[in-house]
């Protein structure tokens, strides 16, 4: 068991794709957590499957390194906007943060948001500019460009005196000046123990602690993690949990109850020594802990001796969702071909599963009979949670993503906005700009880099952004990039034409022919390939003008002492759209819906029957 003195609690933080996985890959390596002969993975801390092949960190993720007798332990965050609340629960168990700039980029928009928490929290960062080893590495800008930022967000004297630090995650070696020698990961270790105050803890008093992280295991339940303040906990050891929730989700100072306090025990306390959880008989003050015991865990609970004088702690904020869609039962003529498709029970029994670990997510009954309607941060959240669920082998379809509104004292509509960055060639900015504005977007800055690259910052709604990418990739010939975050709520901006296009509806069931698309394909873009078995009421490719065409792409070509069958072999057809989860959510519309099955993605109507569909037009209409 290590001293209060000698324990360190820090969290990375950082716009997506700029190290902070990669940089704890190095702190590993430098601090021998594994074995010498050790097969190890690149992002060791992504240890999702999707996760690894997207590249990105979705959940935040604990480990532990020790350096010259000091516990250093380490939060590694999500970058993505989407799994941003991710980021505000865990800084609340950490001490300082280590703000990872790419040398080439510049703050970004994820900077931008976690260092505004950060601040807020009176936490003082450490700066690491990363990647300055790159050809376009411009580090003496992305260090004043961070500055700036520092002094915007209203940093104050000992915040603005900030360690700084030069280096390459990937390479594994970090300098306090770009002069030093490039060699090994201590010039951060000893920043980190210089810099970072201990945990405050008071050992001489009763245990307590607040959860700020979830987790769950099917065969102990649910799992609270947090920062003990005060005192130590034994295993089996009787404690108070305490649930306490705001008035008011905009307050964040005062305007909280206390719902009610029960007694529980804790039945398994654990630890993080590198990447393990290590089960231990008793934890102190400082230390970041699992506990399991309670039933029901929520975060911002509070856990204390009954013996404790101290009033619970203020709740924690919970990030609102700003994008909802539905997710409904496969009742396609395909259902069960490719998966088990999920009944309502089974479908609802998984979704309230996710809400025990993932508290962004709001899973609503509105009494529909084919399904559930499901709240996050972003579509890509949802996107995630669909993947997931169609990896463990399960079939359901899902609507197109909607925002979430409400209204302000005065009764008018708001939205939820964004803040949108965009870096383009200089050729491409106009059509950039053309589209954004169609979307109902407002340009508030606009910079022109050395490099002949435009950026541009954008205030748009969230539902201007919903089925943009495909759209900017396929204009900026893919050497676009785009970043955005959620900013707040703002008065409705009116209504915005996401899809100028229609669909290809099949009006049969059977395999595609080539014959058949050939002739579809200059109507269009087909989605399927010859053979491809299709259904009626199935969109099969997106219509080159607006509005929806009824087509038949199961039709052959009839045979006859003219015409022989052999004739097909002329046929020449343009390769398929290729119709991925993502690009399908982003692209279907109001009436349509993503059938997503472990083997296939598919989009379809929400009404099959084409007659079905006019009579439910006229009615809308």
């Amino acid at each position: 068991m290590h001293v209060v003195e000698k324990i360190r609690n820090v969290a990375i933080i950082a716009h997506i794709d700029h190290g902070k996985t990669t940089l704890i890959d190095s702190i590993f390596r430098a601090t021998r957590v594994f074995r010498e002969n050790a097969r190890i993975e690149e992002r060791v801390m992504d240890s999702g499957e999707l996760e690894r092949e997207r590249g990105i960190t979705i959940t935040s993720k604990h480990c532990t390194v020790e350096w010259n007798d000091y516990l250093i332990n380490i939060v590694d965050t999500p970058g993505h906007a989407d799994f941003s609340g991710e980021v505000e629960r865990v800084l609340s168990m950490v001490d300082s943060v280590l703000l990872l700039v790419d040398a080439n980029e510049g703050p970004m928009p994820q900077t931008r948001y976690v260092l505004s928490r950060a601040l807020s929290l009176g936490l003082n960062p450490i700066v690491v500019i990363n990647k300055v080893d790159r050809p376009r590495a411009v580090p003496d800008q992305a260090l004043d460009k961070t500055i700036d930022l520092f002094i915007e967000l209203g940093a104050d004297e000992h915040q603005l005196e900030f360690p700084v630090l030069y280096g390459s995650g990937l390479d594994g070696w970090l300098v306090k000046d770009l002069e030093d020698e490039r060699v090994g990961m201590n010039p951060l270790f000893e920043t980190i123990v210089e810099s970072v105050k201990a945990p405050e803890a008071k050992l001489d008093e009763p245990f307590r602690m607040q959860i700020s992280t979830l987790g769950w295991n099917d065969y102990v339940g649910q799992i609270g993690c947090g920062k003990i303040t005060s005192g130590a906990i034994k295993q089996g050891e009787p404690f108070l949990q305490t649930k306490t929730k705001w008035r008011h989700p905009s307050e964040t100072s005062e305007g909280w109850d206390v719902l009610g306090s029960s007694q529980e025990k804790a039945s398994h306390i654990w630890v993080t020594r590198g990447l393990d959880r290590i089960e231990v008989e008793q934890a102190c003050a400082g230390d970041i802990v699992w506990i399991t015991g309670p039933k029901g865990i929520d975060i911002g609970d509070t856990f204390a001796s009954p013996a404790s004088k101290q009033p619970p702690f203020p709740p924690l904020m919970i990030e609102e969702p700003t994008v909802s869609m539905f997710f409904l039962v496969n009742n396609g003529p395909f259902a069960g071909r490719d998966g088990s498709p999920l009944t309502l029970r089974q479908l609802k029994a998984r979704l309230e599963r996710e809400t025990h670990s993932n508290v962004a997510l709001r899973v609503e009954d509105l009494g529909r009979p084919d399904g559930l309607k499901v709240s996050g941060r972003g579509e890509l959240q949802l996107a995630i949670l669909i993947e997931e669920m169609i990896r463990e082998g399960s079939e359901l379809c899902v609507s197109r993503p909607e925002v979430i509104t409400k209204k302000d004292d005065l009764g008018h509509r708001l939205e939820p906005l964004e803040q949108l960055v965009i870096e383009v060639p200089e050729s491409y900015q106009g059509v950039v700009i053309e589209k954004l504005a169609q979307r109902k977007a407002d340009l508030t800055d606009m910079a022109v880099l050395d490099t002949g690259v435009v950026k541009m910052t954008f205030d748009i709604p969230t539902r201007g952004l919903i089925g943009y990418r495909g759209e900017f990739l396929t204009d900026t010939r893919g050497l676009g990039i785009m970043a955005s975050r959620f900013v707040g709520y703002g008065h409705w901006k009116g209504d915005i034409t996401s899809r100028n296009r229609g669909s290809m509806v099949s009006m049969d069931t059977g395999p595609a022919t080539g014959y058949q698309l050939e002739n579809l394909q200059e109507r269009g873009t087909l989605f399927i390939a010859p053979g491809t078995e299709v259904y009626n009421g199935q969109v099969v490719g997106e219509n080159s003008r607006p509005g929806d065409i009824p087509c038949n792409p199961t039709k052959k070509k009839q045979t006859s002492n003219h015409r022989s069958a052999t004739k097909d072999m002329g046929i020449k057809l343009d390769v398929p759209r290729s119709v991925t989860l993502d690009k399908a959510l982003e692209w279907i519309g109001d009436d349509e819906l993503v059938e997503a099955t472990p083997k296939e993605i598919r989009i379809r109507k929400a009404i099959l029957d084409m007659n079905e569909r006019k009579k439910a037009s006229k009615k809308t209409a």
